[in-house]
């Protein structure tokens, strides 16, 4: 029963923070209803769901070792296994992601009118973290040994892109043609490979 109850928490608190980011991911639409102000709006609404998320993860956690009926404790080969596997996949991932927000800078959570369009890995990518952050998903549930957190992430990819098509939307309203002509070029996950070659447009 405690391992159910734990489970509706996370998935409430996978619902709300979603719904929390993709109002933070939209200061171009909301400043149309009130002005610039909509930038530093966004902003708190940001720093909010950025703490929503570090408390999805309590329950995130604590489902590995209280799964629920009928998930295991663990897959069915050696934990080494799951620990090497869990490692090769966190790391390069979780590197994505820390190299995603390095090439956004402030507005990874302060969203400012003046900010231009990103360079670095967005050159190649659009979401570099949010691509991060799944993968090092599972990455931490083989780390965890948890086959429920495994199916878990699957369903958790419709949040994702639920906040990446609010995104999507908000940057062309903020930024028009040029973000048009930048998702010709690039794309939203997974890189191009004339890009990586250097055959890119400029």
């Amino acid at each position: 029963m405690w391992a159910w109850i734990n489970v509706a928490v996370l998935a409430v608190l996978a619902v709300v923070t979603t719904a929390v980011y993709v109002r933070s991911v939209s200061p171009a639409a909301l400043e149309k209803k009130i002005g610039p102000e909509a930038y530093t709006v966004c902003g708190r609404t940001r720093k909010i769901a950025m703490g929503l998320y570090l408390l999805f993860f309590v329950p995130y956690v604590l489902s590995a070792f209280y799964p629920p009926a009928p998930f295991p404790r663990g897959f069915p080969w050696p934990y080494w296994i799951s620990a090497v596997l869990g490692v090769l996949i966190a790391v390069p991932s979780t590197v994505l992601m820390l190299v995603g927000v390095r090439d956004a800078g402030e507005e990874t959570l302060l969203p400012r009118k003046e900010h231009t369009m990103y360079g670095g890995v967005y050159r190649y990518i659009r979401h570099p973290q949010s691509l991060g952050e799944v993968i090092a998903m599972w990455g931490m549930a083989l780390l965890l040994n948890s086959p429920f957190l495994a199916v878990f992430n699957v369903f958790f990819l419709l949040p994702y892109a639920w906040m990446l098509a609010a995104e999507e939307k908000d940057l062309l309203i903020r930024y028009g043609d040029e973000y048009r002509r930048y998702q010709q070029r690039t794309s939203l996950v997974i890189p191009k490979m004339d890009r990586w070659m250097g055959r890119d447009e400029r």
